[in-house]
């Protein structure tokens, strides 16, 4: 073990890619976990308000948590990058796409790669979607995009406003593709068997919905993630599948958000 990075210096037995992928003691995988979930938390709970303050108009609020959220999910791509960089030495395609697990769906009874294997996602983002009709707890309505989207005041604030609409979608797409599903299925999933054995992807579940402290209303259904994020990405060798699982919601609300701004 090298205990100055917290990685174990294993090669895992079902590596299938050329790139070596260290394994990861606990307590390196908290500290990034920790690196990933404080910024979310200090975003929604502490900048939020305290940019609200500065911010004018009854749109205050909303601005000042999209402006925040958006900051903390561009530092988790940060994050991942900074990772791979020191870990691999370089920043190239080809290495990138190996390290972070960039690559088609890979069968692990046939081999097959690819193919028939992307229609999982047809059935995973179904049950994304019913997902999310499971009650949660009691959202503050000050914090739920959803029905700020929904009322007059979020369509008139969005209504022609190109600006923020772009902000809204860089927050979208750094959460579901550059950022959420980069760092846990990404990266942390292929560097937690070392720790956590035959289980890791559980573990890489819990870590996922611990993270959510910035929304802890949404945590119950979090706990969905292990089965619709987690074990698929760890069977199929692939995070491609939860980006596109994940990035379900980020259509929705990308196509919500264009018919605001151009009606």
């Amino acid at each position: 073990m090298n205990t100055h990075t917290g990685q174990l210096r294993t090669r895992p037995a079902a590596a299938a890619s050329a790139v070596w992928i260290p394994q990861y003691t606990k307590s390196r995988i908290t500290t990034i976990w920790a690196a990933a979930a404080i910024p979310m938390a200090v975003a929604a709970w502490i900048a939020t308000p305290v940019l609200a303050g500065v911010f004018e108009g009854p749109t205050a609020f909303p601005r000042a948590l999209i402006l925040s959220l958006t900051v903390a999910v561009v530092w988790q791509f940060v994050l991942v990058m900074g990772l791979v960089r020191r870990e691999q030495g370089t920043l190239r395609w080809s290495m990138v796409t190996q390290a972070l697990w960039l690559q088609q769906p890979h069968s692990p009874k046939t081999g097959r790669r690819g193919g028939r294997l992307w229609l999982l996602v047809l059935p995973l983002a179904v049950l994304a979607w019913a997902r999310e009709m499971i009650p949660r707890l009691p959202t503050p309505e000050s914090r739920d995009l959803g029905l700020f989207l929904s009322s007059d005041l979020g369509q008139s604030f969005l209504s022609g406003n190109w600006g923020w609409y772009a902000v809204m979608i860089a927050m979208f797409v750094f959460n579901t593709i550059l950022g959420e599903e980069l760092l846990f299925r990404g990266f942390l999933l292929p560097r937690m068997n070392g720790a956590f054995g035959r289980w890791d992807w559980a573990a890489n579940g819990l870590y996922f919905t611990a993270y959510h402290v910035h929304v802890p209303w949404a945590l119950p259904g979090r706990l969905l993630s292990l089965a619709l994020l987690c074990y698929p990405a760890k069977r199929y060798r692939t995070a491609l599948l939860g980006i596109a699982v994940h990035s379900v919601q980020t259509v929705f609300f990308a196509v919500i958000g264009l018919t605001l701004v151009l009606g």
